[in-house]
């Protein structure tokens, strides 16, 4: 009777380290796609920090851009209003 405990619990272990065999291959891909995403979500949001700093660098420079504009089109509207004050005088 002992010795059928005995093999009993063999056989149990047997199926027990078949099924863990079997499931660590599982747990190893489960856990390499899992580290894939991680590195594309983290490419993704490096992607997006670069693109949001660029699109700061192009805002700056179109604002620096259009308020150089003002200035030389305020700059021709008051030599055009000196340039009509002279022809009426």
């Amino acid at each position: 009777m002992e010795n059928g405990y005995v093999i009993l619990g063999i056989v149990a272990l047997l199926f027990l380290s078949m099924y863990g065999y079997s499931y660590w291959s599982v747990f190893r891909e489960k856990m390499a796609q899992k580290k894939i995403k991680e590195e594309e979500q983290k490419k993704r949001e490096l992607r997006r920090e670069r693109r949001l700093k660029n699109q700061a660098l192009i805002d700056a420079k179109v604002n620096a851009f259009n308020k150089r504009k003002a200035e030389i089109k305020q700059e021709l509207n008051m030599l055009n209003r000196i340039k009509e004050q002279q022809k009426v005088s």
